[in-house]
């Protein structure tokens, strides 16, 4: 009889398991909306392989069975318009921080209703024989572009326990799966080098030179956006070409933008900047880029296009030329980016043009602002995210009317009444 229960559970034993556990949570919703911080509960069921051997990557799956609290009666949230993000504890044989993330699918979630988050996903490299708790920890929900912020606020229990054998061997390598913080972002990495090696200042019109490719500049940013205001940091290149005694201005950006949080209908996202001039000449210059041809589906990349314009200087000398304000319009949005601080890209030795720019605008689709500053009514540039150098966050695109996106997370408690 012992040895048929030993060969009966010897199976069972291999089969993947899954345990809930809930834990009292507070959540801080996004900086700027005004809202006050939620206490909570959150229900997860974790998901692992009862048994395993030293040396094994094994899958896990966390599973939300209730949020900390509902969606509340400000606004319907659209369908995949909220990823979840998050961390599991691994204890016992083998300490680890286990980056969880979950697609960005959820239904369209009602005002009132309750929040529905899709199941995190991540890996864990098993390294010692004994016992692997599992225990979940904090999480993060973005939410059309914002972040609510959720951590236990009691001691959680563990959800799972994988029970691992020798008889594998562990590469001693690092799971890049495996992180100590609660929100995977993607990694940094450097602007890209200048697109040509051509020089950045010329004599206008010296030795016949007509084509001028500026250097890739980081810009840092301050973007103010319907929904709060955020910091940016963007790679932006500016070059010329000379056209009779101006020149044609083309500004690229060497990033894609961050993926769209919903679905963007073609010809909806229009940017726009003001190049600042500096050095002999003075004022700035307006460059525009086309609208969207395609429709941006939710979680794809937002592309800026190159901008255009056309710079008829308005002194004589050496002229500087710096990416100042960006402006992208969305849906009825606008997201105006500050640059922080000044960077040249492109210098020119120009020649004056009669009504050239001088301190003022000029008759080419330039308008005037104070210099250096930029400041201008009409620029601007989406936020780039998380760390990525050049990712511009197109964002203010909020679907129709909806602008405090960020505060409809996570508002109020699950059953608790709000008193009118």
């Amino acid at each position: 009889m012992a040895g048929g229960s030993a060969v009966l559970l010897g199976p069972a034993a291999l089969q993947a398991q899954a345990a809930e556990v809930s834990y009292a949570t507070r959540c801080i919703p996004p900086a700027g909306i005004g809202l006050p911080d939620v206490n909570g509960t959150t229900k997860v069921e974790i998901t692992a392989p009862a048994t395993a051997k030293v040396g094994d990557t094994v899958d896990l799956v966390w599973k939300f069975t209730q949020a900390a609290s509902k969606n509340p009666d400000i606004i319907d949230l659209p369908a995949n318009s909220v990823q979840p993000s998050g961390t599991l504890k691994a204890a016992g044989a083998q300490t680890a921080s286990v980056a969880m993330q979950g697609p960005r699918e959820n239904p369209a979630i009602p005002k009132g209703g309750a929040m529905v988050l899709s199941a995190m996903k991540g890996t864990l490299k098993l390294t010692a024989a004994g016992q692997v708790t599992l225990t979940p920890d904090a999480y993060v929900v973005n939410a059309m572009s914002t972040d609510t912020k959720c951590a236990p606020t009691e001691p959680v229990g563990p959800a799972a326990t994988i029970t691992v054998t020798a008889g594998g061997s562990s590469s001693g390598s690092p799971d890049p799966s495996q992180s100590p913080s609660p929100s995977p972002s993607p990694p940094q990495s450097s602007p890209p080098p200048s697109a040509s090696p051509s020089p950045s200042s010329s004599s206008s019109g010296g030795g016949g030179q007509t084509d001028f490719t500026g250097k890739v500049v980081d810009v840092p940013y301050t973007c103010a956006s319907p929904i709060g205001e955020k910091k940016a940091t963007s790679p932006v290149q500016i070059n010329a070409k000379k056209n009779g005694g101006g020149y044609d201005l083309t500004v690229q950006f060497k990033k894609s933008v961050m993926d769209s949080p919903i679905d963007i209908p073609a010809d909806s996202v229009k940017p726009s900047m003001r190049i600042v001039l500096g050095g002999a000449d003075q004022g700035a210059v307006k460059v525009t880029g086309p609208t969207n041809k395609a429709a941006i589906k939710s979680g794809a990349p937002i592309e800026i296009p190159d901008l255009t314009g056309t710079y008829k200087p308005g002194a004589t000398g050496t002229s500087t030329l710096a990416p100042g304000v960006l402006t992208i319009e969305a849906l009825g949005t606008t997201t105006t980016c500050t640059p922080d601080r000044s960077a040249v890209s492109l210098t020119l030795d120009t020649a004056e043009q009669a009504s050239g720019a001088s301190g003022g605008g000029n008759g080419s689709g330039s308008s005037s602002s104070s210099s250096g500053g930029g400041t201008s009514t009409g620029g601007g540039l989406a936020e780039t995210g998380a760390g990525d150098h050049g990712a511009l966050k197109a964002l203010g695109l909020l679907a129709g009317t909806a602008v405090l996106l960020g505060g409809a997370v996570f508002t109020y408690l699950p059953g608790r009444r709000r008193t009118r």
